[in-house]
C-alpha cells in the first residue's frame, strides 16, 4: 500500500481534525509540536506530519480513521520509552499520555488501566489494597507498552511476565474500528498482543489487569569493589542456577555510576558489582538468602531489607528524566566463565579511558517467566535462564558511534555462549525490528503475521516490532 498525504496542506487537514476531537492537533509549525513528539530516549526524533494527543478514546479512533482516510501511517506513544521505528512525514503519531485513569477492583484483584497511565498509577492504588501490578523496574514507564512487550519485573519469576496477566485489551483497529480482545473474543488477536509488541495491531486503549498479593519485600542491593565483578558474578550464577527459590527475582550487575549530582557523593563516579533482587515470601527467610552473601563478603555497601512493595522504584532506581542511550540484549541457559570475563572487560573502565557502557546486567529468568505459557511471548523471548542487558550513555555524534560498534563487538564475543533470541522490551531502534523475528519460534512468527495480515494487510501500523503482513516480504 501506498502511504500518501491528502491533497491539501497540512494545516487545512490539521484543522479538519481538530473540529472532531477534544484533544490536542499540532503540526511541525505550531508551538509545542517538539516537546509533544518527542521521545524519551533523546537518541531518537520523530518527525511526523502532525501529533494528535488525545483527550478520550473517541480521539484515537477519530485519528486513526483521519489516517486511514488520508494515506498516514500511524504511530503510537505514551511515554515514549522502548521506541522502535520513528515516525516520519507520512505518519500520524497519536500521544495518549492523557489517558491515564486506572480503575481498582479490590475483589477481582484486577486493574482497568487506560493506554496512557505509567505503572506509578496503578501501584499506588493497588497498594493501599494490598495488591501489586507486574510493573517493571520503574513506576515511569507506561504500562500498556511494557506490557505488550511481554515485561520482566520484579515479581516475574513468581508470577510471571505482565503479558500473562492480562485479562482483556480494549483497542482501535487500523481500519478505524474499536474492538475487545480476550480469551474468549478474538483469541488470535489477544494472544498476539500478550507479547507481540504495540504499535503492531491497532491502538490499544485500555486493558484488564490481574493483582497480587504483595504489600511488603525484602529487597535492595549488595555494592561489591569493582575489582570482585568476575568472582561476584560466578558466585550469582551458581547461586541462582541451583534451584532459588521463585519467590526471589534478582539480579547481577555491573555499574558504573556517572559522576553527576543526583547520584549520591559515596558511590558517585563509581564502579561496582551488584546483587540486587526482590524478594516477595516470607521477610525472614529473604533474609536468610542475602545473610548468605553477606556471610561470604560483607558488602562494600548494603542497601537489602524490608521495603513496601510500593517503593520499588527504589530497588533499580532507574532514571526518570529523558536520556540519550543505546542498550541491547541476549539471552543466556547457561553463563561460563569465560562468558563472564567477556562481560567484564566489556563493562569496566580500561585504565585510560571512561567505561563505554553504563551498566551491564543479568536478570535471572525461569521460574514462571519460562513456565507460563500464555501469549506470543512464551518461546525464544523468555525461555532462557538468565538475560543480559548492556546500556550505554550516547555523549554525541561520534561517542555515539563508538558505543554502537562497542557494543556490536561485545555481542559478538559473546555469541558463542548466547541462544540467539532476543528480548525486545530490552532494545530500542532498528535493531529491535531486525532482532524481532529472534525472539519468537518459527511456529509463534507465523502466527503473527497471520494476525497481522489480517487486522493491518497493508503495514498501516509499521512503527512496532518488526512483524509485517506476510505480502511485505
Amino acid at each position: 500500500m501506498s502511504f500518501i498525504t491528502l491533497p491539501t496542506s497540512i494545516d487545512a487537514a490539521a484543522a479538519d481534525l481538530r473540529h472532531r476531537i477534544a484533544g490536542d492537533v499540532l503540526v511541525p509549525s505550531d508551538d509545542g509540536f517538539a516537546a509533544a513528539a518527542a521521545a524519551w530516549n533523546l537518541c531518537f526524533t520523530h518527525d511526523p506530519a502532525l501529533v494528535v494527543i488525545a483527550g478520550t478514546t473517541a480521539d484515537i479512533t477519530e485519528a486513526v480513521r483521519f489516517a486511514r482516510a488520508a494515506g498516514y501511517r500511524v504511530a503510537i506513544q505514551a511515554t515514549g520509552h522502548g521506541i522502535a521505528r520513528p515516525a516520519g512525514a507520512d505518519t500520524v503519531l497519536i500521544v495518549t499520555s492523557r489517558l491515564a485513569g486506572v480503575t481498582i477492583d479490590a475483589a477481582a484483584r484486577t486493574a482497568h488501566v487506560s493506554c496512557g497511565a505509567k505503572w506509578g498509577a496503578v501501584l499506588a492504588p493497588a497498594q493501599e489494597h494490598g495488591l501489586a501490578p507486574l510493573l517493571g523496574s520503574t513506576t515511569d514507564v507506561g504500562a500498556v507498552g511494557y506490557t505488550l512487550g511481554g515485561g520482566m519485573g520484579w515479581l516475574g519469576r513468581r508470577y510471571g511476565l505482565a503479558s500473562d496477566s492480562v485479562r482483556s485489551f480494549d483497542l482501535v483497529l487500523p481500519d478505524g474500528t474499536e474492538a475487545h480482545a480476550s480469551a474468549a473474543e478474538q483469541p488470535e488477536l489477544f494472544w498476539a498482543l500478550k507479547g507481540g509488541g504495540g504499535g503492531t495491531f491497532g491502538v490499544v486503549t485500555a486493558m484488564d489487569i490481574e493483582l497480587y498479593p504483595v504489600t511488603t519485600v525484602y529487597a535492595g542491593n549488595l555494592l561489591y569493589p569493582m575489582e570482585m565483578a568476575a568472582e561476584v558474578i560466578a558466585r550469582y550464577r551458581d547461586w541462582v542456577v541451583d534451584g532459588i527459590d521463585e519467590q526471589l527475582t534478582s539480579s547481577v550487575l555491573i555499574m558504573n555510576f556517572p559522576p553527576l549530582d543526583v547520584v549520591p557523593e559515596p558511590i558517585r563516579g563509581q564502579s561496582f558489582v551488584i546483587v540486587r533482587g526482590c524478594w516477595s515470601g516470607e521477610l525472614a527467610e529473604g533474609q536468610r538468602l542475602i545473610d548468605a552473601w553477606r556471610n561470604w563478603r560483607t558488602p562494600a555497601v548494603d542497601m537489602f531489607g524490608p521495603m513496601p512493595f510500593s517503593a520499588a522504584d527504589t530497588i533499580s532506581n532507574d532514571p526518570v528524566d529523558p536520556i540519550p542511550a543505546m542498550v541491547s540484549t541476549e539471552w543466556f541457559d547457561a553463563l561460563p566463565n569465560a562468558a563472564i570475563e567477556t562481560l567484564v572487560a566489556a563493562t569496566a573502565a580500561d585504565g585510560e579511558h571512561p567505561p563505554m557502557l553504563l551498566f551491564s546486567e543479568l536478570r535471572h529468568a525461569g521460574g514462571a517467566i519460562r513456565a507460563n505459557a500464555a501469549g506470543a511471548v512464551n518461546d525464544r523471548g523468555r525461555s532462557g535462564e538468565l538475560l543480559l542487558e548492556m546500556v550505554g550513555m550516547v555523549f554525541g555524534p561520534e561517542h555515539g558511534m563508538a558505543l554502537e560498534a562497542h557494543i556490536e563487538r561485545t555481542r559478538q564475543a559473546l555469541a558463542p555462549f548466547v541462544t540467539g533470541a532476543a528480548y525486545l522490551n530490552f532494545m530500542e531502534g532498528e535493531e529491535k525490528r531486525e532482532r524481532s523475528a529472534s525472539a519468537y519460534s518459527d511456529g509463534h512468527m507465523v502466527r503473527l503475521q497471520a494476525v497481522k495480515d489480517a487486522v493491518d494487510g497493508g503495514d498501516r501500523f509499521s512503527h512496532g516490532f518488526g512483524i509485517v503482513p506476510t505480502g511485505s516480504h
